[in-house]
């Protein structure tokens, strides 16, 4: 009889009264960012003055996403939408104009890219510059700017949490350089679905190898399947990765063709859930270089 309760008062209308962190939420500036990654980093800076929303949901492969009515509903009444940029988000102008031009703050403004060299995406940038942890600085420094512009009354909030969190990407920076110098310099290829890890690879002395450049340029073709297969058979690499927005299938079959093991799933254009291994970028990146040392740092089978 308990069980129906609730619903037979919902179906009349009636609702219990707003707590006070509902009403607390409701009197907030609404904060809107393209993907969860950055909706993570936005609630790192912006604490309780603001309430952050990913318009994206976890899981969701952003590159090529199609909003949705509902999505757009979500948008009315937001002060600001953070985006990425760098050609990451190819739906997203096409959302602000939709939601009533939402002023917008691209993340990645200021930063010089990684360009693409490969296929026909070779000289664009490669959009995924959060995934170094150095870069990551410049977007929060972008979102104390935006956020005291908005709130100015809460810019010293603002700057005290984006001065703490670049301390723990400053720490996380040295985390991960001191876990990948654990990777034998002849070992540290890494081979992924998509080219997400330009800037990471930059940053600790990493080689890159892919099925395509980008999500939105995926489709595989024997020439970039076999391009692959070749480049892991002649580098000796010991093992292979995917991403958590894609399907692995072909990565799998690269394994298969190269006696590689599968080193498992990287998350990289979403966070997992909050349970996940990835709940937040930190907890993200810790994840993704945990795999790439596992895979890349153990002695390489004779084949």
């Amino acid at each position: 009889m308990l069980i129906g309760i609730p619903i037979a008062l919902s179906s009349c209308g009636v609702a219990p009264p707003p707590s006070r962190d509902q009403r607390n939420e409701q009197s907030r500036p609404i904060v809107l960012t393209t993907f969860t990654v950055l909706a993570d980093m936005a609630r790192r800076v912006a604490g309780s003055r603001l309430s952050v929303r990913s318009i994206t949901k976890t899981g969701a492969e952003i590159h090529g996403y199609e909003p949705t009515p509902s999505d757009v509903e979500g948008a009315v009444g937001a002060s600001l939408i953070l985006k990425n940029g760098l050609g990451l988000e190819l739906w997203a102008d096409r959302f602000v104009r939709a939601a009533g031009n939402v002023p917008t703050v691209t993340l990645s403004d200021g930063i010089q890219p990684v360009l693409i060299t490969e296929d026909a995406y070779a000289g664009r940038p490669n959009p995924h510059a959060w995934m170094s942890p150095k870069r990551a600085q410049l977007y929060v420094d972008r979102m104390v700017e935006a956020f005291s512009e908005l709130d100015p009354a809460g810019q010293a909030v603002y700057r005290a949490n984006g001065a703490r969190y670049k301390e723990q990407l400053t720490t996380l920076d040295q985390q991960l350089r001191s876990a990948i110098s654990q990777v034998p310099k002849r070992r540290r290829v890494l081979v992924t679905c998509e080219g997400a890890f330009s800037y990471l690879a930059q940053d600790y002395g990493l080689e890159e190898a892919y099925l395509w450049p980008v999500n939105a340029e995926s489709q595989i073709t024997p020439r970039r399947l076999a391009r692959l297969i070749d480049r892991v058979r002649s580098s000796r690499v010991p093992a292979v990765f995917c991403e958590s927005t894609v399907s692995d299938k072909a990565q799998q079959e690269v394994a298969r063709a190269t006696g590689a093991r599968f080193g498992g799933t990287f998350f990289v254009d979403s966070l997992s859930g909050p349970t996940g291994p990835a709940s937040s970028l930190i907890d993200l990146q810790r994840h993704n270089v945990g795999l790439i040392v596992k895979g890349l740092g153990g002695e390489v089978a004779e084949r």
